[in-house]
């Protein structure tokens, strides 16, 4: 970018004695993909999911959602299945923040908030419940359902429940899996099963006091 801001005038005299490098070209047949483009589709996946459910979503849906043409869809995923797989595992890659407030019950109602908000979001109520109901017909899509759901969470519930034993809150040992039904299970089982009404205010502070105290019972 510095070169392309400097000017010829500004450059020494012997620098313009120099002969032309070649310019540098991209292989024969190879396409640049521009990332906003990229993410134009991502977006529109989304969106299209929680308009029209897996079931009904399309290349063309998809490309006319995104403003692009379907040869740039396809250019980037073989199908809309990879399309959706490649999206649900950058979800486990990205995880979610870890929380470090100096108390294991204060470490779960951080959590806790920033995962309700997430699966309060309209586009996620939706797609998250269809796509649970395709992975029941498409083993692909359930391993990668499995994939972000799981390991995001066992991530951050790993990294609470160790901060909770180096002070002492917890004993080592404990089962992981155990750790993370009881971290994860309720509020999932709330947000994305039951999907009742809007939680109850002091909800979520309760829920971490209760696993808290059942996390420290193990």
């Amino acid at each position: 970018m510095l070169v392309g801001m400097t000017s010829n005038a500004d450059a020494p005299e012997t620098q313009s004695a120099r002969p032309p490098q070649p310019r540098r070209r991209a292989p024969a047949g190879a396409a640049v993909l521009r990332e906003d483009v990229t993410e134009a589709i991502r977006t529109a996946v989304f969106e299209e999911l929680a308009a029209v459910g897996y079931g009904r979503m399309s290349i063309e849906g998809i490309a006319r959602r995104a403003g692009v043409g379907k040869t740039a869809v396809y250019r980037r995923w073989r199908s809309k299945l990879h399309l959706v797989l490649d999206l649900v595992s950058a979800v486990a890659v990205q995880g979610l923040p870890m929380p470090d407030t100096g108390s294991l019950e204060g470490d779960l109602r951080l959590l806790y908030e920033v995962t309700s908000r997430a699966l309060r979001h309209p586009v996620a109520g939706q797609i998250i419940p269809d796509l649970q109901a395709e992975a029941a017909r498409n083993p692909e899509i359930a391993e990668a359902m499995q994939k972000a759901l799981r390991e995001g969470q066992q991530s951050v519930a790993s990294g609470i429940v160790a901060a909770a034993v180096a002070r002492g809150e917890m004993r080592d040992g404990v089962d992981e899996d155990l750790t993370l039904d009881l971290i994860s299970g309720p509020l999932y089982w709330r947000a994305v099963v039951v999907r009742g009404p809007k939680l109850p205010k002091e909800y979520l502070a309760s829920l971490a006091r209760a696993t808290a105290a059942a996390l420290k019972a193990l």
